[in-house]
């Protein structure tokens, strides 16, 4: 809606880019994008990205993929959790 100066009162001011959101979101994506090309899987998600909804809340977009590249991920994320070794506690440590 536009008042009666003509400017908007729906003026942007806020830049997404630069909220902890997009940064997590961002960097979530960057460290998918890495495990997925270290399983050789670099080209079967062409849509993932980093993204923030109207309400500035982060998402990490995996798009559509083919019935294979499912079967793919299905399997390791399979392998994953029958892993002995509790990796994400390991990485947990690093960040603190």
């Amino acid at each position: 809606m536009r008042d009666e100066g003509g400017e908007s009162d729906d003026s942007a001011i806020w830049a997404p880019n630069n909220t902890q959101e997009w940064y997590a979101a961002r960097d979530t994506a960057a460290a998918l994008r890495d495990v997925l090309t270290a399983a050789g899987m670099q080209r079967d998600l062409p849509y993932l990205r980093a993204d923030l909804n109207a309400f500035g809340h982060g998402f990490v977009e995996l798009g559509r993929v083919s019935p294979e590249t499912a079967e793919r991920m299905a399997e390791l994320l399979r392998l994953a959790i029958s892993c002995p070794h509790d990796f994400r506690s390991e990485a947990e440590g690093r960040k603190r």
